[in-house]
This record gives structure tokens, sequence and C-alpha cells, in this order.
């Protein structure tokens, strides 16, 4: 069943589960975009492989075999992205609502309706998810958009939390050469997004 047939049809719609079930689902995603992730960097070492075998390759049948191989492989890889496109959404998706979620579940006492996504918001995500067409990136925006958050993030930097805006810093440094050790980076990435994550915790 695809995340839109669950968005809609389900007895009990993705907008109305618990955090609990909204992170067992977020769990199950992340291993499937895990999975296909792994399959498409297998695939591309294959590929190299082969177009470096069809290079010292005198035969001419041996060529052609080897370029079918070729495209195939680039066929199958071409299948795995557009999953790990789908997949991704989803995670985004579900990821974001458990977050609306927990702060609706604080903020119940108030009254307030922060967290709450109607069905008609629900089918629209779908209709992203299941396009081709819309990638992540984009669908960061929409789904910004309809779950009014957009104007919580700077323009440049949709879709990160505070701790993905320090990553994206810290890479940054590297680009630039502020940081020259690329194991120095990753400790510093670490430590500032585990301090980050500590202090939220702590709210």
């Amino acid at each position: 069943m695809s995340l839109l047939d669950w968005l809609t049809k389900r007895k009990k719609p993705l907008s109305k589960l618990t955090r609990s079930e909204l992170r067992r689902q977020e769990l199950m995603l992340e291993k499937d975009r895990t999975r296909l992730l792994n399959r498409i960097t297998h695939l591309a070492k294959e590929k190299q492989q082969i177009f470096e075998r069809g290079a010292g390759e005198a035969v001419p049948e041996v060529r052609r075999m080897l370029a079918q191989e070729f495209e195939l492989k680039t066929s199958e890889q071409l299948m795995l992205s557009r999953q790990l496109n789908i997949r991704s959404k989803e995670m985004m998706t579900v990821t974001r609502l458990r977050l609306l979620r927990e702060n609706a579940d604080r903020a119940a006492a108030t009254g307030s309706k922060l967290g709450l996504v109607s069905e008609k918001d629900m089918l629209r995500l779908g209709k992203l998810i299941e396009s081709d067409a819309v990638k992540a990136e984009l669908y960061q925006e929409r789904l910004d958009e309809v779950l009014s958050l957009g104007a919580e993030v700077d323009e440049g930097a949709a879709g990160l939390s505070e701790a993905g805006q320090t990553v994206m810093k810290v890479w940054e440094k590297l680009d630039t050469g502020d940081i020259a050790d690329q194991g120095e980076a990753f400790d510093e990435a670490d430590r500032r997004v585990r301090e980050q994550q500590g202090a939220v915790a702590e709210e």
C-alpha cells in the first residue's frame, strides 16, 4: 500500500496517529530508505566496473553484452532512485507530523490547534509524494507551506532544524578551509548537534 492510500483510506489516517505510532512508521521508512540507498550505491560501483571492463575490451560481441548490462543496471538505478525520492518525502512527512504532534500534545492544555492537519491537507501531500516530478527539495517547501512552518525557517534553510543548519555550517567551514581535517569537522558537528538536541529535550 502506498503512503497516498495510507493517508486517505486507512481506518486510522496518518494525521490521527499518536507520537509513538508515527515514530514506528518513521523508523520503518528510514530502514527502507537506507536499503534503497545502499542498493543504488552498489549499482553505481557495478556500472563503474562494467564501464572500465568495456573500455579495455577489444571483442565487439563482448562489448555489446557489457553495454546491455550497463543499460539494465542504469534502468534499475533510475527505478530505485524514484522509489528513494518517494521514501524521502514520506519520511519527511511522518517526521514533521510527529514533531507537530509533540507540540500539539504540549499545547493541548491551552486549547491550541497547533499540530492538527486536515484530511484535505493530507490528500494534497499524498499527491505530491506520489509525483516523480516533485523532488525532495521542492517537497520540503510544499510541506512547510501546508503545515504552516515556512515562516519559521530561513529561506535558505527550508526544512532544516537548527541542528541541521549547524551541520551545514561545519561543511561550509570544510569548503572554505576554516577546518582542514574532516575528522575534526565531524567531531565538532557531532558535539554541537548533541548539545542542541539535549537543550531541546530539556525544554
